[in-house]
């Protein structure tokens, strides 16, 4: 089991790049698999949740190469799928399992879905009512509730209208997915707008889409032809090393071509009213998506209240939030989360816990936190409980803390951010990962 060792750092800076969006390159590889003609995905994220997806479409007769920084996959159309010869194991990754349901439920054959034992906990019924309503054959374990995932597809789906219960990417993504193989409009409506990356992405692969305010709709069965698609760096990633820059005395910290998609920035949105200073340049379009270059430097934060369709646009980068709430002076309230205690961890409980070993007095809430902020953060030996956020939040805290920090069980980084570590020892933390006997 490895850790982190951390200390208080005095100053950071320079240039650096964050990884590729874990989201977009998720969306990247499956879209590939679907369209006829070679797809080329630059600078994408070679972490262990997209590689789930990669290994995932390879099983299913996909043809890819890797090219250095790039990805080349042959697609040959949704009728080269092949049945899988073994379980699609899906590690970590529920963009993978959620979004390949969708795809697998408009193909032909079985395929069986699992992953970890956090995955196999993520709530999954959201999903297979509708596709069921759409003609396939779908059997989950814990009551028809959790992964494994039992997928018997069939071509053509049926159109159908759906309502989600929340506002879900995954769950709206993977039903488009769908709606590509079933015959007559597909219709999802959320409560609130959810990133819309699918979106973005399945006109750069030819395809047409309604789009209404919260309702986002597809007429099929279409084809997809094969894209070039260069992934911008991922703000939820970023977000670790802008809110370091902010509570570190001394910080100037660049990150270029970050996207800035409006269905994610609200933890921007949110830094810059906590009294932030993160400037936001060169705005362009990558590969239809928004990118800009990102500086952040120290700044005195003041507590506020999130809640609302704010978490919808926030919602991965809820922990590094209460870090920054820690810093602030005053009260900082987070409702609306819920959907938190559903994550790689309960990420409410969890944030909560450990925030307490810094010395923060963190009230948990049943849908988020209630953190008052502004006193010295003490080093602690906290876990990062297996999610990759968690740790990486502690990690920054424990950059504005006063003593070692340690933080225990940090492998999971790797599933959305290879080479945290050294990113931040480039820009002159002092930060070691060793492994645990």
């Amino acid at each position: 089991m490895s850790r982190l060792t951390v200390r208080p750092a005095a100053r950071l800076a320079g240039e650096a790049a964050a990884p590729g969006d874990k989201s977009i390159t998720h969306r990247a590889i499956l879209l590939a698999a679907l369209a006829e003609g070679p797809t080329v995905i630059r600078r994408y994220l070679p972490a262990d949740d997209c590689l789930r997806s990669l290994a995932a479409i390879e099983a299913l007769g996909v043809a890819v190469k890797r090219e250095d920084a790039q990805l080349r996959i042959e697609g040959k159309g949704p009728e080269a799928l092949r049945e899988p010869a073994g379980l699609l194991d899906l590690g970590n990754s529920g963009t993978s399992l959620r979004l390949l349901t969708g795809l697998l439920a408009a193909q032909p054959f079985i395929s069986i879905l699992t992953g970890d034992a956090s995955l196999r906990r993520r709530p999954m019924r959201r999903l297979i009512e509708p596709l069921r309503q759409m003609g396939a054959e779908l059997f989950a374990w814990g009551g028809g509730e959790r992964a494994p995932v039992v997928v018997h597809g069939r071509r053509p789906l049926r159109a159908i209208h759906a309502v989600l219960p929340v506002a879900s990417a995954q769950l709206k993504s993977a039903l488009l997915l769908a709606g590509l193989g079933a015959e007559g409009d597909t219709e999802i409506t959320e409560p609130a707008r959810s990133r819309d990356h699918t979106e973005r992405m399945l006109p750069q692969f030819g395809a047409a889409l309604k789009i209404q305010g919260p309702r986002v709709g597809v007429t099929g069965p279409q084809r997809l032809r094969g894209a070039r698609i260069d992934v911008p760096a991922d703000l939820s990633s970023a977000a670790f090393v802008l809110v370091a820059a902010t509570v570190v005395p001394s910080a100037q910290v660049r990150l270029p071509a970050v996207g800035v998609n409006p269905t994610r920035t609200g933890l921007l949105d949110i830094l810059s009213a906590m009294g932030a200073k993160i400037d936001v340049a060169n705005r362009r379009e990558q590969s239809g998506e928004p990118v800009a270059d990102l500086t952040a430097r120290p700044a005195s934060l003041r507590g506020v209240t999130v809640g609302g369709e704010q978490i919808v646009a926030m919602i991965d980068e809820f922990p590094i939030l209460c870090v920054a709430a820690a810093m602030a002076e005053g009260e900082t309230v987070i409702r609306d989360a819920q959907e938190l205690r559903v994550k790689e961890s309960d990420r409410i409980a969890v944030m909560a816990a450990e925030l307490r070993k810094f010395g923060v007095a963190v009230d948990e809430l049943p849908d988020g936190v209630r953190i008052a902020g502004g006193a010295p953060l003490r080093g602690a030996v906290a876990s990062s409980h297996g999610d990759h956020r968690v740790a990486m939040a502690l990690a920054v805290a424990g950059l504005a803390a006063k003593g070692e920090t340690v933080i225990e069980d940090t492998a999971c980084i790797e599933t959305s951010f290879p080479g945290f570590a050294g990113l931040l020892q480039r820009l002159g933390a002092d930060i070691v990962e060793t492994g645990a006997a």
